[in-house]
């Protein structure tokens, strides 16, 4: 019988959310809520791929980095990325397996540290748009760009500060990972979107200063191991045309060359809901057999398409 596999995305702000401040305990409730529903793929048969992002924290991280300045020697981003994918992978491992162990199914969940591989010359290097860390006020904002911060204004919540965001285009662990699969085991990988890495002249991996959006590298993994279902947990319940304005219209299931069209016509916004379309498209074209884009609370009655956004190829 052919193995069903399905990779779960989740967000790093469903793990540090809007107002808090990232501590261990509400991080942990944060996952254990969001676990809860994403185990069950597993006891729908599913073989499970979990990845994550880490924008709230990879943050944290540099903030902590420059804290200690002058008294701890410095962590370059990429390091910032193992770090946080070790972390956030942690938790959600002994969470996930505390839950599977109570729903009678025996299922050892394991944390890949992934490495994803970048083009060097990639323009994203030169022009920063993955916002990190937490939101800071327009004071804040004057203040950190005195210091060579990039800063936007994100999504009308304040300011935070933004860092390259290459395209991935090689998972270094993807035989890994789909080994591990096929072993019974639940992966978690491509922690924050993997570990920028470029190849240098002798074909050797080196890290570069860059976080990787985790959509793409997440839509990258699932064609690489052939998932069937790529599974993008949001804080939306389903994707809309024309968000937040009175002609809002929720999208419940749509052809590949329609979400195409609508991308086109510039209804989802650039660093929000925009580069989880592209992820998805991505996946269909090159392989994949339907995307659900929902929120972690909706995610058994979107399988039952009681509810979320379903894309599917033409």
């Amino acid at each position: 019988m052919r193995r069903r596999v399905a990779v779960v995305a989740v967000g790093g702000n469903s793990i540090i959310k809007s107002g808090e401040q990232g501590t261990r305990k509400e991080q942990f409730r944060n996952i254990s809520d969001t676990a809860f529903h994403i185990a069950s793929l597993s006891f729908l048969g599913y073989d499970l791929v979990i990845t994550h992002g880490n924008g709230p924290q990879v943050g944290n991280a540099l903030l902590r980095v420059k804290a200690t300045d002058g008294v701890l020697p410095p962590l370059l981003l990429d390091s910032c990325g193992a770090q946080t994918q070790g972390e956030l992978g942690y938790m959600l491992q002994q969470v996930l397996g505390n839950g599977l162990r109570k729903g009678g199914i025996n299922k050892s969940v394991a944390t890949v540290i992934t490495q994803v591989v970048v083009d060097r010359d990639d323009p994203a290097f030169a022009n920063p748009t993955k916002p990190i860390g937490p939101f800071y006020t327009a004071e804040e904002k004057e203040k950190y760009e005195k210091l060579g911060w990039v800063m936007i204004e994100d999504a009308g919540r304040g300011y935070r500060r933004v860092v390259p965001s290459p395209f991935p285009k090689e998972i270094v662990e993807s035989d890994i990972i789909k080994r591990l699969i096929y072993s019974g085991y639940i992966v978690i990988g491509v922690g924050g979107g993997g570990i920028p890495v470029v190849k240098n002249s002798k074909g050797e991996l080196e890290g570069v200063k860059a976080v990787i959006d985790k959509d793409f590298a997440s839509s990258l993994l699932a064609t690489s191991i052939d998932a069937d279902l790529f599974l993008i947990s949001t804080d939306v319940e389903k994707v809309f045309l024309n968000y937040n304005t009175p002609e809002q219209e929720p999208l419940n299931s749509v052809k590949l060359a329609d979400m195409k069209n609508y991308l086109v016509l510039g209804h989802f916004a650039e660093g929000s809901m925009k580069p989880k379309i592209e992820a998805a498209i991505h996946f269909l074209e090159h392989g994949g057999r339907e995307v659900i884009i929902t929120s972690p609370q909706s995610i058994e009655k979107a399988l039952r398409g009681e509810t979320g956004t379903k894309i599917v190829g033409d």
